[in-house]
């Protein structure tokens, strides 16, 4: 795979940080967004810190989404509808990968998977962005694990979309994360059920103090 531009959309978080410096790990151009530039470049120094070498820019999620190849969105769902309206035209024909993941914390009980009207976070996202290349993808694999960059992770990303050819670019990049196997997890209405399961490993971790990723056998 040639090096692609990756912008991260709410990038500042720790499951677009663990991503972000993945990716720059192997070579990719990284563009980190935030909702203010300093936070954007804040953390483009961190990931920097960490990568020396790694070709990186931080600034507002509009200045990064700018010709991007594949545009990661990786904010909480609940600034998914607002954020999305500001770029709808800025992402058009871009591949875009979701790994928004619809979630409810109640107390006694642990993670609580959302009822999102939409079916899932990635149908709703491709309703507002009807010119995008939707995919979903990432929503189970653990942020802590992302950010040992000297550590395998070990898991599966199941990749869900319509688009034939971005889940094939979304599944590569997958497979350059060191233990990392990108699948083909079907059409884009299948994220219902990814991002569900990522409330299931949550209060897993919490319950067994670990962080749990998924692999799926047979395939």
């Amino acid at each position: 795979m040639s090096i692609k531009k990756i912008a991260f959309i709410g990038g500042t978080g720790p499951e677009g940080i663990g991503l972000a410096l993945r990716m720059a790990s192997v070579g990719h151009r990284v563009l980190i967004g935030s909702r203010t530039q300093e936070r954007g470049k804040e953390v483009s120094e961190r990931i920097l810190a960490e990568v020396p070498d790694a070709n990186v820019y931080g600034g507002t999620n509009q200045e990064v989404v700018n010709d991007a190849d594949v545009v990661f969105l990786t904010f909480p769902y609940s600034g998914q509808e607002a954020t999305l309206k500001t770029l709808v035209d800025d992402l058009d024909n871009v591949i875009v990968c979701n790994v928004v993941a619809p979630l409810d914390f109640v107390k006694g009980i642990g993670a609580v998977a959302q009822d999102v009207p939409g079916n899932s976070a990635a149908e709703e996202a491709a309703v507002q962005l009807p010119d995008s290349r939707v995919v979903a993808a990432f929503q189970n694999m653990s942020a802590e694990k992302l950010m040992k960059l000297g550590e395998p992770v070990e898991s599966d990303v199941l990749v869900c979309s319509d688009d034939h050819e971005a889940k094939g670019v979304v599944i590569e990049l997958a497979n350059q994360i060191d233990g990392v196997r990108g699948l083909d997890g079907g059409a884009l209405s299948n994220s219902r059920y990814v991002e569900m399961l990522t409330s299931l490993l949550i209060n897993l971790n919490r319950l067994h103090k670990t962080q749990t990723s998924i692999q799926v056998v047979g395939i």
